[in-house]
């Protein structure tokens, strides 16, 4: 079994870091292009977006291979091709945020008729469990399979960092999954995680392509319903919880969006640059500084996730402390500091690219 898991995260590695280039050339012939026209965009030059295909295909093969005995893995793939074809219409279309919403609906609740649902709160201080009632499992499950699908996508701003953030949020969930049995979710989680670091290479920065709404929805699909299928295995993994700490740097990027938008009465769904990742950048940290910041944030969360399916209480409290000061020196420390280090080293070619951006 162990040998299974890394052929899995193995093989959607290779067939990603295979598939990359050729999604670059087929994304120029299909118009998959992303032409910088608003202040939002990072790049200042066409890009093709269309690596989500990499990512897809990676993912989705190796899963076939290894985990295509297990019925929910396989209406998880359903759903995770539904998901993909949305964000490539959507990359192609342009598609309405309503649209796209009520499609994403859609797909979530045809996940809850195969069984892929929240049906219970375990208790975190105690033995036993809170059974939902039929009407609060499915709301609360389409809510999840939604939000967290969407965190992915909000925070696919910066070259690498949706892909880096996946693949971190994935192997921490699969080692949780391994260390306590559940090897299903592991392996599955290994195969998401190879998807996203084969793609990787050709999109940190300097990025060659971007995954498009396509890889992203796709992304958070998989890691929002993948979670889930550890539910009934062990009072000790919480299959909530763990994504929500794991996830907590997108989490709270959205939640903290949403919260922004309607002080500002402006559309929940609307694009903007109050994103953490653009507040550091705005600071004058660079994209490559900025995403490497933002990963260390979510490995951290990734170690708490650990902790505290290990019911390790005070570690997991210390990590989070950790998390928010990190979070406050990157904010506000930014102008002080910043300054001195491109006066003493203004000729690093590194620096220099930064300041570009």
């Amino acid at each position: 079994m162990f040998t299974d898991l890394w052929l899995s995260f193995l093989v959607a590695f290779l067939v990603a870091l295979a598939m990359t280039p050729v999604a670059m050339e087929i994304a120029h012939k299909i118009g998959a292009v992303d032409i910088p026209k608003d202040g939002r965009r990072m790049h200042t030059h066409a890009m093709p977006r269309f690596g989500g295909m990499a990512i897809f295909l990676g993912t989705t093969i190796a899963m076939l291979m290894f985990l295509n005995e297990n019925e929910k893995i396989l209406w998880i793939l359903i759903g995770g091709l539904m998901i993909y074809v949305l964000g490539v219409v959507d990359d192609l279309q342009n598609l309405p945020a309503k649209v796209k919403f009520l499609i994403q609906i859609a797909i979530a609740v045809l996940m809850y008729t195969g069984n892929i649902k929240i049906s219970f709160i375990t208790n975190f201080f105690g033995i036993g469990r809170t059974d939902l009632g039929s009407i609060l499992t499915f709301v609360v499950t389409v809510l999840w399979i939604v939000g967290i699908t969407n965190t992915v996508n909000l925070i696919d701003g910066l070259d690498g960092l949706a892909a880096g953030t996946a693949a971190i949020s994935s192997l921490c969930i699969a080692y949780v999954a391994y260390i306590h049995g559940v090897y299903i979710v592991a392996a599955a989680m290994l195969a998401l995680a190879g998807g996203a670091l084969g793609f990787l290479p050709y999109n940190f920065y300097p990025a060659s392509i971007f995954m498009g709404d396509g890889g992203s929805l796709f992304l958070g699909f998989m890691l929002s319903t993948l979670s889930l299928l550890g539910t009934v295995k062990s009072a000790t993994f919480v299959a909530v919880i763990i994504p929500v700490l794991v996830l907590g740097l997108p989490i709270f990027d959205t939640a903290f969006a949403i919260f922004r938008r309607l002080i500002n009465r402006r559309p929940i769904m609307e694009a903007d640059k109050g994103h953490l990742h653009h507040r550091l950048m705005k600071l004058g940290y660079g994209q490559r500084r900025a995403t490497l910041m933002l990963y260390c944030v979510s490995g951290i969360m990734g170690v708490a996730a650990v902790t505290f399916s290990r019911d390790l209480w005070v570690e997991t409290l210390g990590l989070f402390a950790i998390t928010a000061l990190m979070i406050y020196i990157f904010l506000t420390d930014a102008n002080h500091y910043l300054p001195c280090i491109r006066n003493l080293d203004e000729d690093n070619p590194i620096n220099k690219e930064n300041q570009e951006v």
